[in-house]
């Protein structure tokens, strides 16, 4: 008797936790709801707590269930029918989206983004192709910039290469002009997913630099990675630069967003599991990779931590120095290959 009780009670929780994401999936995704979207969410809530209720009393379970079960499977294929777009009036920091030519070892990459910042809303935008040499591909760094705590951080990667600029790449949302961020909705399709191709001192320094409300603390740690590692990894982001161009992608809060994407690129380089605590916790993704022995093992990660905060070194340096990137990395712990 208590194990059918409990049954019972797991099995509407199941069912209002499917009317739930299907409610908040008719009010979201894709868009804001108009009416029809509105009044169609108001009645898959009611659908979801009556298929609840008949379970629990096991009374018209048999009328209820299957027309929760219909209801849900078509917001399902409604859902993932909804298609990204490369053509919206972007804000001006995503307006442009990166691509890649490759013709041996020379890269050229469109839409690199050189911002002259002064403020988060006073800049002026720079848009420019760049060609490096692949045979100069020197190294690669990992970037974490935090804002709310130690807990959440923005993950980036930035390629180094002999006798020419490091060139930093961040996955983030596109959003439209005037169209606010939220966790939430980045479960929704609600965000466009694009890769930021970005000269340090506009990508880092601007939240070295320039973000003050809040103030972000950023930390730089160079990668012990072979140099054919690193060349595989750089060609997938441009890989996958160039699918998004010709096929674009939703962002996703928990599968496909600034952290998880990092990994999974990197899987050119071998299995990676996203199975961890300290993927969904992205503040964490630095001590991860020290943990997997690609950070330098000299110290214990508290101090790596502490020498890697590069800060004070890029105001020093100041966001417009042509030294910028070298200033930045000055004394910063490095792992052998």
């Amino acid at each position: 008797m208590i194990l059918r009780t409990f049954g019972r009670v797991m099995a509407a929780l199941l069912l209002l936790g499917c009317g739930a994401w299907a409610t908040l999936a008719l009010l979201v995704a894709g868009s804001d709801a108009g009416a029809a979207r509105r009044a169609l969410a108001a009645g898959m809530a009611l659908l979801a707590v009556a298929a609840a209720g008949s379970m629990l009393i096991r009374r018209g379970h048999r009328i209820a269930l299957p027309g929760l079960a219909i209801a849900f499977l078509a917001v399902l294929a409604w859902f993932f029918s909804l298609t990204a777009s490369d053509s919206r009036a972007w804000t001006a920091d995503v307006a442009e989206a990166p691509w890649a030519e490759i013709a041996g070892d020379s890269v050229t990459i469109h839409n690199v983004r050189n911002f002259a910042w002064r403020t988060e809303a006073d800049f002026t935008p720079r848009w420019e192709t760049r060609t490096v040499d692949l045979s100069r591909l020197d190294g690669v760094d990992l970037v974490a910039s935090y804002w709310m705590g130690d807990a959440i951080a923005h993950v980036l990667v930035s390629f180094t290469f002999k006798d020419a600029p490091p060139l930093a790449i961040s996955i983030e949302t596109r959003k439209e002009v005037g169209e606010p961020y939220s966790t939430l909705l980045g479960f929704f399709r609600r965000y466009e997913l694009v890769y930021v191709v970005a000269d340090e001192r506009d990508l880092i320094g601007v939240r070295t630099n320039v973000r003050a409300d809040p103030p972000e603390d950023v930390y730089l740690y160079h990668v012990g990675a072979p140099p054919a590692a690193v060349r595989r990894l750089f060609l997938e982001y441009l890989r996958q630069m160039n699918e998004l161009r010709e096929q674009p992608g939703f962002y996703n809060t928990a599968t496909t967003n600034c952290t998880t994407m990092v990994l999974i690129n990197n899987r050119v380089n071998g299995a990676v599991s996203l199975l961890n605590w300290k993927i969904l916790l992205s503040g964490y993704m630095p001590r991860l990779v020290y943990e997997y022995g690609r950070l330098d093992q000299t110290y214990p990660y508290p101090e790596l931590r502490r020498r890697s905060r590069i800060n004070d070194a890029a105001r020093a340096a100041g966001i417009e120095s042509p030294d910028f990137s070298a200033q930045i990395r000055t004394g910063l712990p490095v792992p052998p290959r």
